[in-house]
């Protein structure tokens, strides 16, 4: 499979040079194009005018403000796109004619591997796909406002797309670190589906008088728990884009409700914006009319969704959560609110607006239950696991582990299966375990409940571990605590250079209690575990691949073949070395110098080892980090990994030491103060003596 590695984007307004600077961003070779020099112009300086916002925040530094910049090469018609571009991606406005015209230029002028993609946020990706010779080359690639900073795409196939032009497209997308959602080519796709009719509906209430646009938005913020309601968006993105695809959707569903509402088009023809400035407060009926229409409409239009098999309900809610940013997706607050008092809400809208709600909503009585865990099988044997849970960085929750328990359990006895491939959706692998959860444990004082999630945790990777399938743990991005830990049991773990890895719990008072303490220790080493856990340093790709910590490291473009060729290997004969990969790396040098057993006592107690420069600045930087931990668990976590040394090759012993430290650590003071201050982004307070 040929993955992409250069880009053109066809417009340079304010989602083609998002478009282009992200992909910049992430290494890839790319051409901005448009119809004359002083759009490209305006592209480049637009772009410039977001870098230069993101080093004033310290996002990049002025090496790679450089670097990105020039890998953005400005190019004048898309006639004069290069002609050996991997992927083009149209990125003008909603014109058919128009779009219609440079897929067919494209076409002509682009090599047959060449992949062409539209942006549009409305029209049919099939109809554009007639347009062109390729349509197994021709996708939808719909993304979200700001695309530099919007984590959500939906990938739309049209009915000819190939499966490895949907591949080379995912990868893509991954790369850049964005939650995709796959979905049909229906109008609005997924979230402007639900999304364009609620704005307009909160059009609908303003014009019937219900209540002031501040008002709307008060309520609409409350009880989506969003920062900014319908009006204050719509001025954000321009009211004209919300009549637009109004009119789209009403004229493409059959659904006159859906008809941008007079208001908004009496402001856009006039171009101006909302008057939101009044008072927001108002009456208990119109609060609840608000509330009620505003939810029913999405609970309506949400279960259409899924009933036309556009996507999955779970898809639904991570188009919201991830692209608008909700707190909570529809299903989720169909739960919160009660299902009964959703069902009646959406009832109620669909008899307004003369749609139908599907009878598994309409009549629905229990809470809706939702899968974070996907699997895929190739023809080859290879399974993908992918942790689906991208707006909670795919934490592990009770029902994460519960369900990856289920599904390695099934992996495992199946003979169709040789290798198993654990990713995670985003950008991360997985940012460990879900911190809320232990803090609500800890204060209801329920720490069986603790115990209980930490036992299935280990039970889960204990499958893993003992596969008789090869596993491959793909770290493309952040894998923390837990995280990293469900990819030590793994046989191989790829990283790039994207790849960060770290223990953080010595500095949120606890310690790594899924198996961190003991298989560090195993792959890489007594000093090596200490320098990962005792002062929870960051590793990159390159420390951690000296370390052992991964097996492999490789450019995204490599993964496809790098895991056949790992899959073809089997599992390896030994996966415990008890010794760094490359121990004349710089790092792991120090690591076995200021780590061992001679200096440990004087590290741990915050005074500077003999023999050690205190103006080193490594040297000062680990002896900082130590004194940011919890000494209760600092200590504990020493110990530990001292225990892991003395059983040797009886890994569960090792293992059950964990667990059985799990009702001391979590009992103390500092696991209270350090999980609560993560939580509530502070710096935690601990007491200096254990």
């Amino acid at each position: 499979m040929a993955m992409v590695q250069s880009v053109a984007i066809i417009g340079a307004g304010n989602m083609g040079s998002g478009i282009a600077q992200k992909s910049a961003t992430e290494g890839f070779a790319v051409q901005m194009v448009d119809r004359e020099e002083q759009w490209v112009e305006r592209g480049h300086s637009t772009i410039g005018n977001f870098l230069d916002e993101a080093l004033e925040r310290r996002i990049f530094h002025p090496g790679q403000i450089e670097a990105i910049k020039s890998r953005i090469e400005g190019v004048v018609g898309h006639e004069n796109v290069a002609s050996d571009t991997d992927l083009v991606i149209e990125a003008v406005f909603e014109d058919f004619s128009l779009k219609k015209e440079i897929f067919s230029s494209l076409d002509r002028n682009c090599s047959d591997r060449t992949i062409l993609a539209t942006n549009t946020s409305s029209l049919s990706v099939n109809e554009l796909a007639e347009e062109v010779r390729r349509k197994d080359r021709f996708v939808g690639i719909h993304w979200f406002y700001h695309p530099a900073k919007n984590r959500l795409v939906e990938i739309i196939p049209s009915e000819h797309t190939s499966r490895e032009t949907m591949d080379a497209v995912e990868q893509y997308c991954k790369t850049m670190g964005k939650v995709i959602i796959i979905c049909k080519d229906r109008p609005g796709f997924v979230v402007n589906r639900f999304f364009v009719p609620w704005i307009n509906e909160a059009c609908r209430l303003l014009e019937e008088g219900i209540a002031t646009a501040a008002q709307i938005d008060s309520v609409a913020c409350k009880e989506f728990r969003i920062g900014l309601g319908p009006f204050g968006l719509m001025n954000l993105t321009g009211p004209a884009i919300a009549l637009h695809s109004s009119d789209y959707l009403a004229e493409q569903l059959g659904v006159p409700r859906f008809r941008g509402a007079e208001n908004m088009r009496t402001l856009v023809e006039n171009g101006g914006e909302w008057q939101i400035d009044e008072g927001a407060d108002c009456g208990e009926d119109a609060a609840r009319m608000i509330r009620e229409r505003l939810m029913g409409q999405v609970f309506a239009v949400c279960s259409q969704i899924v009933e036309e098999g556009i996507c999955s309900m779970e898809d639904v809610d991570r188009g919201a959560k991830v692209g608008l940013r909700w707190t909570m997706g529809p299903f989720e607050l169909a739960n919160h609110i009660g299902i009964s008092e959703a069902s009646r809400m959406a009832n109620e809208y669909a008899n307004l607006a003369g749609v139908g709600v599907p009878d598994w909503f309409a009549n629905r009585t229990g809470l809706f239950e939702f899968r974070y865990v996907d699997v895929t099988i190739d023809e080859d044997g290879s399974a993908t696991v992918l942790i689906n849970r991208p707006e909670a960085m795919n934490a592990l929750n009770v029902t994460v582990v519960d369900q990856l328990g289920e599904v390695i359990e099934e992996l495992n006895s199946r003979t169709d299966v040789n290798t198993i491939v654990l990713e995670g959706a985003g950008k991360a692998f997985v940012a460990g375990a879900d911190v809320k959860f232990f803090v609500d444990m800890i204060n209801e004082g329920s720490f069986s409940n603790i115990e209980e999630f930490t036992k299935s945790g280990h039970r889960v990777l204990e499958l893993i571990e003992k596969s008789p399938h090869t596993t491959i743990a793909l770290t493309t991005g952040l894998a923390l605590g837990g995280g990293l830990e469900l990819a030590l049991s793994c046989d191989y773990r790829i990283g790039t250079e994207k790849t960060l890895l770290r223990f953080p719990e010595t500095t949120i008072g606890i310690y790594p209690g899924l198996g961190g303490t003991q298989r560090a220790v195993r792959i890489c080493g007594i000093e090596g575990a200490r320098y990962a856990i005792l002062a929870g340093n960051f590793m990159d790709c390159e420390t951690a691949n000296a370390f052992g910590l991964l097996t492999h490291v490789a450019d995204p473009s490599e993964i496809p073949s790098l895991l056949k060729e790992i899959s073809s290997m089997g599992k390896q004969d030994v996966k415990y070395n008890w010794s760094p990969t490359d121990k004349s790396n710089e790092v792991v040098a120090f690591a076995c110098s200021f780590y061992n057993d001679a200096c440990i006592e004087s590290v741990l107690s915050g005074s500077l080892p003999e023999g050690f420069d205190s103006e080193d600045k490594e040297v000062s930087r680990q002896l900082k980090l130590i004194s940011r931990t919890s000494k209760t668990a600092l200590l504990k976590a020493k110990e530990l990994l001292d225990d892991a040394v003395s059983t040797g090759e009886d890994l569960q012993s090792g293992l059950q030491k964990e667990l059985d430290s799990l009702d001391y650590i979590f009992k103390t003071s500092d696991a209270l103060e350090g999980l609560s201050a993560l939580i509530e982004g502070r710096p935690p307070e601990y007491s200096r003596s254990p």
